[in-house]
């Protein structure tokens, strides 16, 4: 990710969060308090939070809450820094998009804005109006392959919770904004706010865009129904301890035999191979942190720093300290 700057001494960065009739509500009110709360917390007016729409006024999000929005004819579109565009459902994105003021502000505040981009579905908002050709972008997992096919000259990145691509930034699922408008933070005006930015609204950890948004454990609370969700979630917060078939079978009260038999037939994967999967994930994301490896390792029950760079090598095709590297 390429470090560019979008701030001038001193400079209020004016924040276009851009919603429609059946908008994705967090969408924008998630990025809106992180950028509000960055506002606090770092002493001083950073950013000026606008929520714009095609006619303005109150404007009614897909779970039939409101928010008042300011309309686009009203806006100039070089005094707009960041623009996000929120998602929503297929029907209401393709009524937004027959409104003539869209199809000429967007781009137009495209060419001229020092970063844009999307919360979710909204990437297909941008898409449709020509602006993500030959990029790379994040959308919801469940809406990748219908973006890569209805547009085949935007690389579609099916695993990333969101990705930056010049001055485009797009997330993926709706709580992903979040994750995305904290980078921006980061990249404005630093770690250290990002930081008390996310502890102050009680995120459970920052996670990087090249963290999948559709984790192993998420899958094996997904396939395996309510017979093993409780024993993935037990592993989630245990990694450092031995999680071998013994152990495993004991906590979910069946004879060794039957439970390597239920959980393959559950999950796709044998025991072993879920946990080494699970905790290479917490591994990968605790690389965007300072830890060192061998501490990474021991969280993560690696055991040793040569066991974590084989295993991560083998799953991901570069070491550890290799993807630190490039994702710093």
């Amino acid at each position: 990710m390429t470090n560019i700057s979008y701030f001038l001494p001193n400079e209020i960065h004016l924040v276009g969060l851009l919603a429609f009739n059946g908008f994705q509500l967090l969408d924008v009110t998630g990025p809106a308090s992180v950028f509000g709360m960055a506002n606090s917390l770092s002493g001083k007016k950073v950013y000026e939070i606008r929520v714009l729409s095609p006619a303005g006024g109150l404007v009614e999000s897909s779970c039939k809450v409101s928010v008042q929005a300011r309309a686009l004819s009203q806006v100039n579109v070089r005094t707009v820094n960041t623009l996000l565009i929120a998602g929503g459902s297929t029907a209401a994105m393709r009524r937004v998009l027959e409104e003539p003021v869209m199809r000429r502000w967007i781009p137009n505040c495209v060419r001229t804005s020092k970063r844009f981009g999307s919360v979710c579905s909204g990437a297909f908002i941008l898409a449709e109006l020509g602006v993500l050709k030959n990029l790379r972008v994040a959308t919801h997992w469940a809406s990748c392959d219908d973006l890569a096919k209805r547009f085949p000259d935007v690389s579609v990145d099916s695993h990333s919770l969101f990705v930056v691509d010049g001055k485009v930034w797009t997330s993926a699922g709706v709580s992903t904004g979040v994750d995305m408008a904290l980078a921006m933070v980061e990249r404005d005006i630093g770690r250290t706010v990002a930081n008390k930015v996310a502890k102050f609204l009680v995120l459970y950890s920052r996670r990087p865009g090249y963290q999948s948004q559709f984790s192993d454990l998420l899958k094996a609370q997904a396939s395996c129904g309510t017979e093993f969700a409780e024993l993935a979630e037990w592993i989630q917060y245990r990694l450092a301890q031995s999680l071998d078939v013994p152990t495993l079978a004991a906590r979910a009260k069946l004879s060794e035999r039957t439970f390597h038999r239920k959980f393959v037939e559950a999950t796709g994967d044998t025991p072993a191979k879920f946990v080494e999967n699970v905790r290479l994930d917490a591994a990968r994301a605790l690389l965007s942190t300072d830890l060192l490896l061998k501490t990474i390792a021991a969280q993560t029950g690696m055991r040793s720093t040569a066991r974590l760079s084989a295993a991560f090598q083998r799953r991901f095709g570069v070491t550890p300290a290799l993807f630190r590297q490039m994702h710093q």
